[in-house]
């Protein structure tokens, strides 16, 4: 196998556009949590933002080696099983990530040392202990998404004043997880997982995941309503709801397109914070 095939394969392992994302969300926790990402708190930002990246690429590489197995059924085409990368390589590449999102980690202050101490623990719990049991698995992830926000915040020593982004984010997260396991459902089975689809059937998975949206979309409105963003924050916050709830809805005909869906109404959800505490009140 040559160095090249081997960088590239190493590089896909970490999904570096979900890496990159989840570092912007930690940007946008710590600019919503009132962070001056641009003036004193910029390199405490800068520090989580990188180390968000790292343990976010290194979860990536480690959930692939553990389930290199059931992508062979499931996601054929990642490095792992089509060969791109060898499972020793992945697991090395993860290590490196998770020593990496560690040593800068240790920057920041001490609320989000411990977070991100909680969070790497349940990165590499996650596939050995957790996403097998129903619904158990799809928490954690919401957690995770949803907990980079409350770090970034914690960077800049407010990690509660993001509280209401962080519910929305992992309220998502589990329906887009729930509606991810549908579609799995066939390598999940094979492999031995019990999933909350394969637990209680694809269908009443769909509508716990649906219902849980729906809380979502109530929460979001809270900040609107107690006069915390204005119409800025209104304006966006509405569509951003409104294409979750439809690919919610499209998911039992279409579970495929409606997790990237999902996914799409999330970040639009996130630029919505992002406006509404960008645009001044009144």
């Amino acid at each position: 196998m040559s160095m090249r095939r081997q960088a590239r394969g190493a590089i896909e392992l970490t999904r570096p556009l979900n890496a990159i994302a989840a570092g912007v969300l930690t940007g946008t926790g710590a600019y919503v949590a009132g962070g001056a990402i641009l003036g004193a708190d910029r390199v405490v930002v800068l520090a989580a933002v990188v180390a968000t990246v790292c343990a976010t690429g290194a979860g990536n590489a480690v959930n692939d080696y553990f389930d290199r197995e059931i992508d062979r059924v499931n996601r054929p085409d990642r490095p792992i099983p089509r060969g791109a990368i060898t499972a020793r390589g992945a697991l090395l590449v993860s290590l490196g990530l998770f020593a990496g999102a560690v040593v800068t980690a240790l920057l920041l202050p001490p609320a989000a040392i411990a977070l991100a101490v909680f969070n790497l623990v349940l990165l590499v719990a996650y596939t050995e202990l957790f996403k097998g049991l129903p619904g158990v698995g799809n928490v954690v992830v919401g957690f995770l998404t949803g907990s980079t926000f409350l770090f970034g915040g914690a960077a800049v020593g407010a990690p509660l004043e993001a509280g209401v982004l962080f519910v929305l984010a992992a309220i998502a997260t589990v329906t887009r997880e729930i509606i991810k396991d549908v579609e799995d459902v066939a390598g999940d089975r094979e492999e031995g997982l019990t999933t909350l689809p394969i637990a209680i059937g694809e269908r009443r998975s769909l509508w716990i995941g649906l219902a849980l949206l729906v809380v979502a979309i109530v929460a979001s409105a809270g900040p609107y309503v107690w006069g915390t963003f204005g119409c800025a924050y209104l304006v966006l916050i509405v569509p951003a709801d409104a294409v979750m709830l439809v690919a919610a809805v499209q998911s039992f005909s279409d579970p495929a397109s409606a997790q990237r869906r999902v996914k799409a109404g999330m970040f639009l959800a996130v630029i919505a914070f992002i406006a509404g505490r960008a645009v001044p009140l009144g």
